[in-house]
């Protein structure tokens, strides 16, 4: 079982050919593994929601192989129980899509919709790819505040709104307002190696979505 984005128009298809090196990668998958989902990895989470999650890409034994961001992987579980600490999400997360999961006021979307290799997309990539951000944001009119999830989340989330790198530096827990009203928050990405080594601890990123919450009430 795998799972349906609840912004579909905005998703691109299965066999999406847009950037040749990942579509080989994506074969490349398939044919390792079949019974994974291997292909873009849709939004997840709250259509009407107030809050933007905005992820890097897919993890190859996470998203990539359950269809469902930051599920399967190290970086999940901080994530969604920072998120259920808010009040964001619904029932424990349990690492696979039919664990009943469900987020209350927050979308999860990605810069980079393909598994890259190595976790490492190309810019050109990254360009390619942002249109689908830019449309999946436009769908969420509730959205008032948008969580970057690293440097590269955070450079495609500013380009999406409007925003300007120059005068939108990525630093952990910083705040910029974007052109079309909505307050982006840096975080370091919540990665295995991110939490490893320390750059990121548990307080560091629930100070990011406590944040969150303040903003989403005020605005």
């Amino acid at each position: 079982m795998f799972p349906v984005s609840p912004i579909p128009e905005t998703e691109p298809p299965r066999d999406c050919p847009l950037c040749p090196r990942l579509v080989a990668y994506r074969h490349a998958c398939q044919a390792e593994f079949p019974r994974w989902w291997n292909a873009p990895v849709q939004a997840f989470g709250d259509p009407n929601a107030w809050l933007a999650i905005v992820g890097l890409a897919p993890g190859k034994h996470g998203a990539n192989r359950t269809g469902r961001p930051f599920t399967g992987d190290a970086s999940g579980p901080l994530l969604y129980e920072t998120l259920a600490k808010f009040g964001l999400a619904e029932v424990l997360y349990a690492a696979k899509v039919d664990d009943g999961l469900a987020l209350n006021g927050a979308m999860i979307v990605n810069a980079v919709k393909c598994l890259p290799p190595e976790n490492k997309p190309t810019p050109e990539e990254i360009r390619t790819c942002r249109p689908f951000l830019e449309t999946q944001l436009a769908a969420l009119p509730n959205v008032r505040v948008v969580v970057a999830l690293g440097q590269i989340a955070h450079q495609s989330a500013v380009k999406a709104m409007g925003g300007r790198l120059p005068k939108a530096r990525f630093a952990h827990l910083a705040e910029h307002r974007m052109p079309d009203g909505r307050v982006l928050i840096d975080s370091y990405h919540c990665s295995r190696y991110n939490q490893n080594t320390g750059r990121l601890t548990r307080e560091m990123f629930e100070a990011v979505f406590e944040r969150a919450v303040t903003f989403g009430a005020q605005i």
